[in-house]
């Protein structure tokens, strides 16, 4: 167990330092965040019938240095519920101080709670850091392309 940092579920205390790591999430992808889409993920976040969840991690200080966002996903194929992590970002200075280890500690811990017998999650070519840790979780990424089809 990471005892250096403390992650749990998003209470609505925590919105601002929560959007501010959400804005880091978002430039990292070089998408523009607005506060139409920020209140309506936060509000996701909160609502206890929305499947989206979010976490967020703290180091010894009571700083947040992290978030992540995750919800079940049916896995009809094995008749089950798993997890897809939808979100994942920590601050460039907690990066490598455990913090995302902290995160995927409780996203297991989760898991057994919930049943889930598998986390899934994706990332862009381009997150040589990113993948260079979840590489560290799995035996590197899976054998499935992901499509994505804009309806905009």
């Amino acid at each position: 167990m990471n005892n250096r940092f403390k992650t749990e579920f998003v209470t609505p205390e925590d919105r601002d330092e929560w959007r501010v790591l959400f804005n880091g999430y978002a430039d990292f992808y070089h998408v523009g965040m607005t506060d139409d889409i920020a209140d309506e993920t936060f509000r996701w976040l909160l609502d206890p019938d929305h499947v989206l969840e979010g976490l967020i991690t703290r180091d010894a200080g009571g700083r947040a240095v992290g978030i992540a966002h995750v919800r079940a996903c049916p896995r009809p194929l094995g008749g089950c519920e798993v997890g897809f992590l939808d979100d994942l970002f920590v601050v460039p200075d907690a990066r490598g101080s455990g913090a995302a280890d902290a995160i995927f500690e409780s996203l297991k811990a989760l898991a057994g709670e919930r049943g889930w017998t598998t986390i899934r999650w994706i990332t862009q070519h381009f997150n040589a850091r990113g993948r260079s840790f979840y590489d560290r979780y799995t035996d590197g990424p899976s054998d499935f392309i992901m499509y994505q089809w804009g309806m905009e």
